[in-house]
């Protein structure tokens, strides 16, 4: 009987751009150039939740966290790096990472259902995506 394999979730699929694939996680952008906003989606079939993660998972998905987290910081010089694992739409665990500044659209209040989404023009993403990637490699990733 054959394993089953990892599916990404359809709504996280068409919300983001993959960046890159880590030890545990894949990293992805999402397509909202309103804030940098990065996911970590654990390559595990049906996880909805950290705790179902083996301990090992666990401390990987944290250690992967607070890599990107540093990155993300870096690579965009923000002021605050939210955090969150809501999972109230989309089940799949999922970690958002979002770069957030005082200037910023919607400032102190959560981005999460917050106007209309404003999608990356190609050449921005792809030099956001070049600066966050040149952060992880410098972090020996």
């Amino acid at each position: 009987m054959a394993a089953e394999r990892f599916v990404l979730d359809q709504r996280l699929e068409g919300d983001s751009i993959k960046l890159t694939r880590l030890g545990l996680c894949t990293l992805r952008l999402m397509n909202d150039s309103r804030w940098p906003w990065l996911l970590l989606v654990p390559q595990r079939v049906g996880i909805e939740e950290i705790h179902q993660l083996t301990p090992l998972d666990q401390t990987m998905l944290t250690f992967e966290t607070a890599l990107v987290s540093a990155a993300l910081k870096e690579a965009t010089g923000c002021e605050k790096i939210n955090i969150g694992a809501l999972g109230n739409r989309v089940r799949q665990l999922h970690i958002h990472v979002i770069a957030r500044n005082e200037a910023d659209t919607n400032w102190p209040d959560p981005v999460w259902g917050f106007g209309k989404r404003k999608a990356y023009q190609d050449d921005e993403c792809k030099e956001l995506r070049k600066r966050i990637l040149g952060k992880l490699e410098a972090q020996n990733i």
